[in-house]
């Protein structure tokens, strides 16, 4: 009688240890990393005036335009490496705030393409054409319009970001398209010494202009009030830097700061790149996308 038991209560032991755990209720959906969500935020403040910010070179709203042509390019060389089956991949563009010229928003509406299995190879050539003009005449407008309000990037990865630019079940990448520096009107507090914007005036007010402001920076706890708990799940490119000129530690600031920001929002992989030939940042920009050259 005892064995009957003994075999009974193991044989229960085992069933029990057979069964699967319960499904889980409110697991995000798993990430496909082979299906990605591009976004393109465009600071639109005054840093891209011809006549505010001249740059013999090449001007910074010309290079803004051929640095979307080559998030374009990645994009789709990305998907043409898929099989059709498998497209599910989106890419949009945003502006903070939204220009008042409506002409610009009908033009970002352009910008927003997706592709799925039922996607035909003619729409890789109308993505194309899109991407083609539809920057130009964004920059153009925004140009003759004038109204450089400033570029609100805090209140757009405090209130906006997870809801515009991230996906549970997608490989999600932001560029930003800025000079580095952070500001608008309605968006300007501090907490303790950090703060929700950065110009040049504040580098210089936090005495962060020689060598050893990076000892001052951490002494102090600066940097940007944390817009947001986890953004574990996105990747961040910041292309275009430009620090003015007279401190020859500004650039270096700037990175300090947004890679405190970045961390502290818990974005693992991210890169800050400083304005440079489209020629130069092209390679770069692809295989942040691709992860090929």
């Amino acid at each position: 009688m005892k064995k009957i038991v003994y075999l009974l209560l193991i044989t229960s032991l085992v069933s029990c240890g057979k069964n699967p755990p319960p499904p889980c209720k409110h697991c995000p959906p798993p990430v496909d990393s082979n299906n990605i969500n591009v976004s393109i935020l465009i600071d639109l403040s005054d840093r891209i005036d011809p006549k505010t910010n001249p740059n013999p070179t090449m001007e910074h709203f010309q290079r803004d335009i051929e640095y979307i042509k080559a998030i374009e390019k990645g994009f789709l060389n990305h998907i043409k490496t898929k099989r059709i089956v498998t497209y599910n991949d989106q890419m949009q563009v945003f502006f903070n705030p939204e220009p008042s010229d409506p002409k610009i928003n009908d033009f970002t509406k352009e910008l927003q393409v997706s592709f799925d299995k039922n996607t035909n190879k003619a729409y890789f050539n109308t993505v194309e054409k899109r991407y083609a003009q539809f920057p130009t005449n964004i920059y153009q407008s925004a140009i003759k319009d004038g109204n450089y309000v400033g570029s609100d990037i805090w209140e757009f990865f405090r209130n906006k970001i997870k809801d515009y630019c991230v996906k549970d079940d997608h490989r999600n990448i932001l560029f930003i398209l800025t000079d580095g520096y952070m500001y608008h009107k309605d968006t300007m507090f501090s907490q303790d010494k950090k703060t929700s914007y950065l110009t040049s005036k504040l580098i210089k007010s936090n005495n962060l202009t020689a060598s050893d402001f990076k000892t001052i920076f951490e002494k102090n706890n600066l940097g940007f009030v944390k817009a947001n708990d986890n953004l574990s799940n996105l990747e961040v490119i910041v292309l275009g830097l430009n620090p003015e000129k007279g401190n020859p530690f500004e650039e270096a600031v700037i990175k300090e700061y947004w890679e405190k920001w970045f961390k502290e929002m818990k974005i693992k992989k991210y890169q800050i790149k400083s304005a440079d030939l489209p020629s130069n940042l092209e390679p770069i920009i692809v295989k942040a996308i691709t992860g090929k050259n």
